[in-house]
């Protein structure tokens, strides 16, 4: 059984007991969380995909940590300008351990 979730402006394809890095969500480690913006359950009873979403269905999981991603560098250069910039990033994200899949 697997399902698509959208959060954060991505999509995510998610099964039971995966363990994924999304956007950041405000919520304590150890919460659980649900994902209501389901685009598509698959398991026993076949294939269900929504138009947007499927009715009913949600996303159970669990929050494991709060971490932030790799740096990335943005530098920009203008030759024989004498004028450069470097700026670095660290997006924020949220470990989650997907616990259950409710397909209504």
């Amino acid at each position: 059984m697997f399902a698509v979730i959208k959060t954060g402006g991505k999509q995510y394809k998610v099964a039971p007991n995966d363990v994924l890095q999304i956007e950041k969500l405000e919520a304590d480690a150890g919460a659980t969380v649900t994902f209501d913006e389901v685009l598509m359950v698959s398991g026993d009873a076949g294939v269900s995909v929504g138009a947007p979403t499927v009715a009913g269905a949600t996303v159970t999981a669990e929050i494991v940590e709060q971490t932030r991603g790799p740096k990335v560098i943005s530098f920009k250069k203008r030759r024989r300008q004498n004028s450069k910039r470097k700026r670095g990033h660290r997006q924020l994200l949220t470990v989650v351990k997907i616990t259950g899949i409710n397909a209504a």
